[in-house]
């Protein structure tokens, strides 16, 4: 099947309200049109050069979303355009964003990344991380960023189970989050989890947006 073909199968399998950010990291430029062509607008990047280089090339019209772990010295290069940051994992990072968006005279939306996932190698907060963050006086300040939900990645197994069980987990601490920080934001309405092997059970466990790639674009 060609990359439309992929994406129109994809589109039709997704909820009206959720949101498909194809995963175009290591693909090239005519890949990405071939599907920009096809209707799709949001495209994800794990890689600051990769991303703002694409950005230069390929039209305006796209919203980027920036996937991957993010240093807090690397946001000055993607603050000017990035439609949305899924995994923010600090306070320090959220700061970085906060200045660097002051800059460019924008506000960024951002997730919170959550590791729900059993392995080691994941990047994320836990519960308690979070609770320090949002509690701290000082995140009244940051003026440049919303907060617009979270994002999390399961573990890579065949176990269904297992995976079900950490989008149920995702969905709880946007829930616990929502009720406590968020209440009043219409803003914090987003749960960033899913991609090509399990956005099935993700989509099952109340997600709005999946991050899919090489059910898109092929394997790499």
């Amino acid at each position: 099947m060609t990359t439309t073909e992929n994406l129109k199968y994809i589109q039709n399998q997704l909820p009206a309200k959720v949101k498909l950010v194809a995963v175009s990291k290591t693909k090239s430029n005519d890949q990405i049109l071939e599907a920009f062509r096809a209707g799709q607008r949001l495209f994800g990047e794990n890689k600051v050069q990769e991303m703002t280089a694409k950005w230069h090339e390929l039209p305006k019209e796209i919203e980027w979303h920036y996937i991957g772990h993010l240093q807090t010295n690397k946001v000055k290069y993607i603050a000017p355009f990035v439609a949305l940051i899924h995994s923010v994992d600090s306070f320090k990072l959220l700061s970085a964003i906060n200045k660097e968006a002051d800059k460019c005279g924008r506000i960024i939306p951002v997730l919170l990344e959550f590791h729900i996932a059993e392995e080691e190698s994941k990047f994320g907060l836990t519960m308690d991380m979070a609770d320090q963050i949002l509690s701290m006086p000082e995140i009244k300040s940051l003026y440049n960023i919303t907060i617009s939900g979270v994002m999390g990645m399961a573990t890579f197994t065949n176990e269904l189970s297992v995976i079900r069980s950490e989008f149920e987990h995702l969905y709880q601490i946007y829930q616990a989050l929502k009720n406590k920080y968020f209440q009043s934001s219409d803003q914090f309405c987003e749960i960033s989890m899913g991609m090509s092997d399990d956005y099935p059970i993700a989509l099952e466990a109340g997600s709005t947006i999946v991050r899919i790639g090489s059910k898109i674009f092929g394997s790499r």
